[in-house]
């Protein structure tokens, strides 16, 4: 292109001037079509998450929606967002469309004004063109409006998928608030305490935690109670730093966890939540999830400690049973179970229990609890609990109201003591 310019040049500097000032109104015009349409494109993506989503929704929660006779009211919901996207996607492949002619009809009418200018320099008498140069001219510049052409289309495929990239950009450049030391300290088997030190924490405005000081020794069991809000979850996901402290310190062993690569401090750790999170993938390798050196005898033995392997067995396929999205196939104490097998599999040093048995009906809460005393066994462990006859047996009881440890001691001390902890375990007798 810079070649034919350069020609255009010597042969009419008065037509090539013409012509630069030209082609960018021509660019200006097929720019604000591409821009148009990128602004479209971020619409239409954030319309197909959102259609994505109540998909996602509606699926998970199909049962609730029939029991409550709520069918009319998702299929409206749904109609409406599909109507959104339907009206957006024709937005935007009608501009995409038109796009071309559009091309076409600038470039032809470029040619014409080119034409026109041109002829009225060959009628000058002092234009040093004549009519075969012109002719030649046009031939150089039809060569580069060609080229022109396919540049344009190419950026409105280029402004379209800048659409796209604006939303994936956004996930991949969020600011992570964990920081990791340049220099991490290498982590060393578990042998004394964890220390919660002062510890506050607040995901807004208003504190979360206030002043929770704690030492939970090696092999000690800690039962953390209170009610809904009280802080009980955010005090154990501060452990395996999901989030940070905002003041004071959480130490392992009296070295600060920030201090530990994240792989590091996570490997210490064995989790068994209220709602087991279980893939769609065989059994066999839900319980080998993150323990990838696992022998076949290793998670068969970890099955039965968790008494799971009895109905592992009963299955199609045994350990090969494929389990469906969420371990959708299986029942609740079933799908506990399981990530209990996980747990014992990966044999962690301290275990966290949250809420482990709080969904369950009567005879599989008795199964699943033989499988988590099983567990604890000579392991240190912070169990959440909302059923306080399950945490009778536990070293210590820690009650939390509003973000503070406001009673410590065993259930018989609690008891006697008659404060918080009689009360919330009187109210479930």
């Amino acid at each position: 292109i810079i070649f034919y310019l350069g020609v255009m040049l010597m042969m009419s500097w008065q037509l090539t001037l013409f012509v630069l000032l030209v082609l960018p109104i021509a660019g200006f015009l097929m720019g604000r079509v591409g821009r148009s349409l990128k602004r479209k494109s971020v619409v239409g993506q954030e319309q197909q998450g959102s259609l994505t989503s109540i998909i996602e929704e509606t699926l998970n929660g199909l049962r609730i929606i029939k029991a409550f006779n709520a069918e009319e009211h998702v299929s409206k919901r749904f109609g409406e967002l599909n109507n959104q996207l339907r009206k957006t996607t024709n937005k935007i492949n009608r501009r995409y469309m038109l796009a071309h002619p559009m091309r076409e009809f600038l470039g032809t009418l470029m040619i014409a004004i080119v034409l026109y200018f041109g002829g009225s320099l060959i009628l000058n008498a002092q234009s040093t063109l004549n009519a075969g140069e012109f002719i030649y001219y046009l031939v150089i510049f039809y060569s580069i409006i060609n080229p022109a052409k396919d540049l344009s289309k190419a950026m409105y495929s280029i402004e379209k998928g800048k659409a796209s990239l604006a939303r994936i950009d956004m996930v991949l450049m969020a600011n992570n608030p964990l920081k990791v030391v340049d220099n991490p300290v290498k982590a060393e088997p578990f042998e004394r305490e964890i220390s919660f030190k002062d510890v506050w924490f607040k995901y807004d405005e208003e504190w979360i935690l206030k002043g929770i000081s704690l030492d939970i020794k090696k092999g000690q069991t800690i039962a953390l109670v209170g009610a809904s809000g009280s802080g009980k979850s955010t005090m154990v996901d501060l452990l395996p730093r999901f989030y940070d402290v905002q003041k004071g310190d959480i130490t392992i062993d009296g070295t600060d966890i920030r201090h530990f690569t994240l792989h590091d401090l996570r490997g210490y750790m064995g989790n068994v939540n209220q709602d087991p999170i279980l893939f769609n993938d065989t059994i066999y390798n839900n319980i080998k999830f993150g323990t990838e050196n696992a022998t076949d005898e290793d998670i068969i033995n970890a099955a039965k400690v968790a008494n799971a392997h009895n109905f592992i067995m009963e299955t199609e396929d045994g350990y090969q049973t494929n389990i469906g999205d969420h371990g959708g196939r299986l029942s609740g104490g079933q799908r506990q179970r399981l990530s209990i097998a996980r747990a014992i599999l990966k044999n962690p040093s301290i275990l966290i229990l949250d809420e482990a048995t709080s969904a369950l009906d009567t005879e599989s809460e008795k199964l699943v609890q033989a499988a988590l005393e099983e567990l604890m066994k000579n392991r240190t462990t912070i169990v959440i609990a909302h059923r306080l006859s399950t945490i009778k047996k536990a070293d210590m009881i820690c009650v939390l109201e509003k973000g503070e440890i406001v009673e410590k001691g065993t259930h018989e001390e609690l008891i006697q003591k008659g404060g918080l902890y009689n009360k919330l375990y009187s109210m479930q007798k």
